[in-house]
């Protein structure tokens, strides 16, 4: 074997892992729950780069590290894929698009008046509350497969409503 064969994996490995991440990066709107949500959808169901428990695992460990958890869960998952070079590719093919855009965004809306606006941003506030809802079910079903595990999602939601502020 070539010296060239394993480097030449890592690079096609890193190279996929950006461009799969940057089709994410343009295409999966919402917030850190939805971008979970769409990492399972294509990470574990699609292209089984993980599997569902090590996943979850992956998820579970990542809410306990400050930070957005899918940035911290897009960066594990890029090096678990591809080395710290994958890691790297896929922070930069998910974050990238997102901050360009904010950039524009910020830039260009600075000097407008938004109040002609409302009815767009009216809709932007429901697609974004569809997409995390279509995250939190799809993420649902496969992190409570049975009832013992919905029970406690169930009775951990009730708690976490019901205490107010922070704490809850």
């Amino acid at each position: 074997m070539s010296d060239n064969g394993p480097q030449a994996n890592t690079e096609a490995s890193i190279k996929e892992v950006f461009i799969t991440f940057l089709k994410l990066g343009l295409t999966a709107f919402g917030g850190p729950v939805a971008h979970l949500g769409f990492f399972q959808t294509t990470f574990v169901e699609q292209k089984r780069w993980l599997s569902s428990s090590a996943y979850a695992e992956l998820v579970a460990l990542c809410q306990f590290i400050p930070g957005p958890a899918s940035s911290q869960v897009g960066f594990a998952i890029g090096l678990h894929r591809a080395g710290l070079g994958g890691a790297i590719a896929a922070w930069i093919g998910f974050t990238l698009p997102s901050a360009l855009l904010m950039l524009l965004l910020g830039v260009s809306l600075f000097h407008l008046d938004l109040s002609s606006y409302q009815g767009l941003l009216q809709g932007l506030k429901v697609t974004a509350v569809a997409v995390v809802t279509w995250a939190l079910w799809s993420m649902a079903k496969s992190l409570t497969p049975d009832l013992p595990r919905r029970g406690i999602a169930l009775l951990g939601a009730l708690v976490a409503l019901s205490i107010p502020g922070v704490l809850g």
